[in-house]
């Protein structure tokens, strides 16, 4: 295959929670937000278009950052009500033939033997169509749900994170790739010579094994991360298969691929191993006129509570309290480290913070063709595996990248038109 191929994936945000209730084109989630139907339809349209993936994003609480209240976060159904989001994965796995699913999992609270086992569970059942997200978790009304006063410190999860990672491989390892027979004649399903128990015991977590159930058909499930702290990006680099970017200039995408794949490097990885794909939300229309019409008419209906608010629950920091337009304080978190430094490097006030920053790249709009265009130039001149489109859920956005973006892209050679492989991780290394 042509080297200018890139991936394709689909980040979830508010995965099996509330979509567009409020939008023009949302349909009736306001009443069945809880259907999975949007979400298993989304994983057909995706499957079509010869997507790699789709990343369910999860949270673990209802904040309350802004404004000291939980009001403003039940009122817009930000971050809540969301269920969670594992049922969803056989669901979408059945509807598909090849795309991979990838839950997130919070290596804080999870404990790594139950995650070992539902994710051994999960690939073996898709023969090897699953991934996990492994988050830290950054808000402390989450630690709170879990028994904990507080939030773990920042460092300290991802020395957390590290060790949750060595273990769940262990287990996953703990059965040899060969160990089931199923010798009729011979009376031997599994060969004991061939599972062990790891007995793990490391400064956070510890473990005896084996897994009660076999080796995951994929070896080791897809990892995935996004961590743009010093912290995040060494663990990336050290263990996961694919890393998401949450940048907005080919500047940022360029720079974040070459640290991690030094990084990856450093580790004695190959660096092609370790797949960085960019968080992408472009508008396609039917002309570019009509897509610079709808762009700047999202910039101009942007509210810089919501942005605030927002940011606010990952950051768990209450910025209603502050002045939209004085200077503002020196600030500080436990929350999201790499994002809260480019957030604060937006501006000197929050109105100016709020208009100026932007999550993913997000500015790109045009007709099917343009936008592809632009997506071949952005990932010459920044190199990079792929693009994670993360815009808002309804079927309309749906069938506007897979059925109009995606048909351009592959007229121009850019993604994949099949797929040659079964597994997840074989698809992720054809190119």
């Amino acid at each position: 295959m042509a080297q200018s191929q890139f991936h394709l994936g689909w980040f979830l945000g508010n995965s099996y929670g509330v979509h567009g209730w409020l939008d023009q084109w949302g349909g009736g989630t306001a009443r069945n937000w809880s259907d999975p139907s949007l979400q298993i339809d989304l994983a057909r349209a995706i499957d079509r278009a010869c997507f790699d993936f789709v990343l369910l994003e999860d949270s673990s609480f209802v904040p309350d950052n802004y404004g000291s209240s939980m009001d403003f976060y039940l009122k817009r159904a930000s971050r809540a009500p969301k269920n969670d989001p594992l049922p969803l994965v056989p669901l979408m796995l059945q509807a598909t033939k090849h795309v991979g699913i990838v839950p997130t999992i919070s290596t804080s609270f999870y404990p790594p033997f139950l995650l070992a086992r539902l994710m051994a569970t999960l690939d073996l059942m898709s023969e090897g169509r699953v991934g996990c997200n492994f988050v830290t978790s950054t808000a402390e009304r989450a630690a709170q749900n879990f028994g904990l006063t507080e939030h773990i410190e920042h460092h300290t999860r991802y020395e957390m994170a590290d060790e949750f990672v060595e273990v769940v491989k262990q287990l996953w390892d703990s059965w040899e790739a060969d160990a089931v027979v199923a010798d009729e004649a011979g009376q031997m399903f599994a060969d004991p010579g061939k599972v062990q128990p790891i007995n793990f015991e490391g400064k956070f977590f510890s473990s005896r094994g084996p897994l009660n159930t076999a080796r995951p058909a994929q070896g080791h499930p897809v990892l995935v991360q996004a961590g743009g702290s010093p912290q995040g990006r060494a663990f990336a680099s050290k263990h996961m298969d694919v890393v998401m970017a949450a940048v907005s200039t080919v500047e940022e995408m360029k720079k974040f691929r070459e640290d991690i794949r030094a990084r990856a490097a450093a580790n004695g990885r190959d660096p092609d191993s370790c797949k960085v794909v960019y968080q992408f939300l472009p508008i396609v229309a039917e002309t570019d006129s009509q897509a610079q019409e709808i762009l700047a008419a999202r910039q101009a209906a942007k509210d810089p509570a919501d942005i605030l608010a927002a940011m606010g629950s990952i950051f768990d920091i209450d910025f209603s309290i502050y002045d939209l337009d004085a200077p503002l304080a020196e600030l500080t978190t436990n929350g999201q480290q790499g994002t809260f430094q480019r957030f604060m490097a937006m501006g000197n006030t929050l109105r100016e913070i709020a208009d100026s920053f932007h999550f993913a790249l997000d500015e790109v709009a045009g007709s099917p063709d343009t936008v592809a265009a632009q997506m071949q130039e952005m990932m010459e001149e920044a190199g990079g595996d792929g693009f994670l489109i993360a815009g808002d859920l309804n079927r309309r956005y749906v069938a506007e990248i897979t059925d109009g973006l995606v048909p351009a892209l592959q007229k121009r050679g850019l993604v994949r038109t099949g797929f040659s492989k079964t597994q997840f991780r074989e698809n992720l290394l054809e190119f």
